[in-house]
């Protein structure tokens, strides 16, 4: 937690990547040097990840989710911080669930290269301004994110990274992803919008 933060970022990581990988801990470096505070968890054990239906248990991993943000706000230092999720491939699926619950006080979420498709019965329930950022290389996930971009009812954006695969592993589109996320986290990770 950097001095200073108003917001903290939960990350909901993609299958395959936890709360150790380096491109998760690039981003959430990148995040708190943005004055964002950031809190990596993995929402399955390992024995649950070899699972491949957990996977894709989107309830059960918002569930997940939605307990690490009651968490956070039991804790004396973090109540204080607004929090957003970063979601990625099929947990973007139940960050956005995770948001649509009822009195969710979650005040934003960035989707990189999400599938929204598995969260599209809770999406018109967000009301978190979330933002997509999907590479231009991901063929059907652009469309499942054009599909989640009208199913949302609240403030929202879509943003195709030039050049950008499933993983944003190309030169220089991970740093794109972390631009616009950052710009989105400090837009509405603030008291005043909460």
């Amino acid at each position: 937690m950097p001095e200073g933060a108003r917001g903290i970022v939960a990350f909901a990581h993609g299958s395959g990547s936890g709360r150790l990988s380096p491109r998760n801990n690039y981003v959430a470096r990148a995040l708190r040097q943005a004055g964002l505070a950031t809190l990596l968890l993995d929402l399955l054990t390992p024995q649950e990840e070899a699972d491949r239906g957990n996977v894709f248990d989107i309830p059960l991993l918002a569930s997940r989710l939605t307990a690490a943000t009651d968490w956070l706000a039991g804790q004396p230092q973090l109540s204080g911080l607004v929090p957003g999720y970063f979601g990625a491939s099929t947990r973007a699926g139940a960050a956005l669930m995770a948001a649509a619950e009822p009195g969710s006080p979650v005040a934003a979420v960035v989707s990189r290269g999400g599938r929204p498709d598995l969260a599209l019965d809770w999406i018109p329930d967000v009301r978190a301004p979330t933002l997509l950022l999907v590479g231009s290389l991901d063929g059907p996930v652009i469309d499942m994110n054009r599909t989640a971009l009208a199913a949302l009812a609240t403030e929202k954006r879509l943003v195709i990274v030039e050049g950008a695969g499933h993983l944003f592993e190309e030169p220089g589109t991970l740093d794109r992803v972390i631009e616009e996320a950052a710009n989105w986290f400090q837009t509405h990770l603030t008291p005043d919008r909460a």
